[in-house]
């Protein structure tokens, strides 16, 4: 497991709390953003997944 998805764990969790501190309060510009960081945090663990498969092949 690399930095990439370690951070991207880390940013899909700050997300899904964002999102849903968002719904308790009815702010829906937080909830978006909460839901967008959670993309991003997707985004990164994938990186970091390719990354990962990358060096496997390679050290195999």
């Amino acid at each position: 497991m690399n930095k990439d998805r370690i951070e991207g764990s880390v940013e899909q969790a700050k997300g899904k709390m964002k999102e849903v501190a968002g719904k308790a309060v009815g702010d829906s510009k937080l909830e978006t953003e909460g839901k967008a960081q959670q993309v991003a945090g997707k985004v990164q663990n994938a990186v970091g997944g390719f990354k990962d498969a990358v060096k496997e092949a390679v050290n195999n």
